[in-house]
């Protein structure tokens, strides 16, 4: 199984020239899922657009993906066609409280699923969530102006439930400022 970390968004809320580089606590804000995703994958990679600015990803690979469209779906049927055949877990980039624990509940939750997907207060979070290689087909079908979600339902994911401090995204700089204070406090 790969770790793949997306990054290709734009992150233009946050004001930040990238939004992976952000920093947290005073870490770049894409190393929290890398290091969760590293813990219990024996390869990973940051999936974005060649323009992104990424920080030193240590032993990390850096998968380009194209520059169209953008959408987090191309990320993950990006990483998937990489990954030859494997398995992919991936994670948003803003996602700084996912945990390598949270990421082996998806994997132990049902191997044999096309998609195992992380829900929180009842929705479905398809950027964090364990996509299996046949679940590609469907994903790179999909019309490229589809929601996400409805795209990942046609896959009926297995859904493994975690709280919602887990599935936090970092979207704006008030959020940012809330998971530092978080991070301090821990």
């Amino acid at each position: 199984m790969i770790g793949a970390v997306l990054a290709g968004g734009r992150g233009s809320r946050l004001g930040e020239e990238s939004k992976p580089a952000a920093l947290l606590a005073g870490r770049p804000l894409v190393l929290y899922p890398l290091e969760a995703l590293a813990a219990v994958c024996d390869r990973v990679a940051v999936v974005c657009k060649s323009s992104t600015r990424l920080p030193d990803l240590g032993d990390a690979e850096r998968w380009d993906e194209p520059d169209e469209p953008q959408h987090p779906l191309a990320g993950i049927v990006h990483a998937l066609e990489r990954a030859d055949g494997e398995a992919v877990l991936v994670c948003a980039a803003d996602m700084p409280f996912v945990t390598a624990e949270a990421c082996r509940s998806l994997i132990r939750a049902q191997p044999k699923a096309r998609a195992i997907v992380a829900v929180s207060d009842s929705v479905l979070q398809p950027t964090f969530a364990l996509y299996a290689p046949q679940a590609l087909p469907t994903l790179k079908a999909a019309p490229p102006d589809t929601a996400l979600t409805k795209t990942v339902e046609e896959l009926h994911p297995t859904r493994v439930a975690f709280p919602s401090h887990l599935m936090k995204s970092i979207n704006t700089p008030e959020d940012l400022e809330h998971a530092e204070s978080k991070r301090a406090g821990a």
